[in-house]
């Protein structure tokens, strides 16, 4: 009877076993859940970093697209301010590849990181040239304003000489002018009448035969001595010219002379006395006596017959 009793379980000790087997059951939950909760965070952290790696790559791209089409339109006021034909082939070349590269970009999609970021590499070896020629541009308009400066003030001098050689051309023809008024010959003391065929003073028409006129050079020691020939045109009562054959130079015109007369001037006053025979019929009236000498007017007279 006593061996029947021992080996009959006791209560307490299977109650035990069972909370054993709780705890590990509640404790595997828990770690699954915990690994659960672990997993999904770790998924959503990956999620939010690729979006913003995305993100990041998309405005890459879009920057360095930007930076292209600055590059291209930099180029391009460049070739506008330039004129030597050289260095607007180069500009034009550079251009082109700033092009093809924003080309090649336009087709690199936005997942492709390393695609871009060597793009974004030439970008800027492209940027270095554009910086360089940018360089160069300035140095050549800045020597460009520094020639356009140094050609103003040579214009400016030049133009201050021309305006005073014009200056001095005019007070030289004006003193020319002067020299020339001052040096022009003066017929004073005209005095014209008839001659009968003795030679006796008249003043009757039909009595007239010859024509005397007489008058004095004046005194003039600024005018250059020398030879000098006189023209007389003595002119009728109708304004008919007396001719004597032969004609002179004034102020670009050939006149008709009645007599000339070759006299030598040495810049004293010279006395000079012309005749002009009368080869044909005179009418009464008022007759005029006009002197000429180096293509100037120098004197005038009028006279009368009955």
């Amino acid at each position: 009877m006593s061996t029947d009793t021992e080996k009959t379980p006791t209560p307490t000790k299977g109650k035990g076993l069972v909370v054993v087997l709780a705890i590990i059951v509640v404790v595997l939950l828990g770690a699954v859940a915990a690994m659960w909760w672990w997993t999904q965070r770790s998924a959503e952290e990956d999620k939010q970093h690729i979006e913003e790696l995305e993100q990041f790559v998309t405005q890459d791209r879009e920057e360095t697209k930007q930076e292209l089409q600055d590059n291209i339109n930099q180029y391009q006021e460049l070739q506008m301010v330039i004129t030597n034909d050289s260095i607007i082939a180069q500009l034009v070349e550079e251009q082109q590849r700033n092009q093809a590269l924003l080309e090649e970009l336009e087709r690199t999609k936005n997942a492709d990181a390393k695609e871009i970021r060597r793009l974004k590499e030439e970008l800027k070896t492209l940027r270095a040239i554009l910086q360089d020629y940018v360089h160069q541009v300035d140095s050549l308009q800045r020597l460009n304003q520094q020639l356009m400066g140094e050609n103003q003030d040579l214009r400016d001098a030049n133009q201050m000489q021309q305006q005073h050689i014009s200056s001095l051309t005019d007070e030289r023809e004006q003193l020319t002018e002067k020299v020339n008024i001052a040096a022009q010959l003066d017929a004073t003391g005209i005095h014209a009448q008839g001659l009968t065929k003795r030679g006796k003073l008249t003043d009757k028409i039909k009595n007239v035969k010859q024509l005397s006129i007489a008058f004095n050079i004046s005194r003039n020691v600024t005018a250059q001595a020398g030879a000098r020939s006189i023209y007389l045109r003595i002119s009728t009562p109708t304004g008919e010219v007396l001719t004597g054959g032969g004609t002179f130079d004034y102020q670009g015109k050939r006149l008709e002379y009645s007599i000339r007369k070759d006299i030598e001037y040495t810049g004293e006053e010279t006395p000079v006395v012309v005749y002009w025979d009368v080869t044909q019929t005179l009418s009464a009236g008022t007759y005029r006596a006009d002197i000429f000498a180096d293509g100037q007017h120098i004197g005038s007279t009028s006279f009368n017959f009955r």
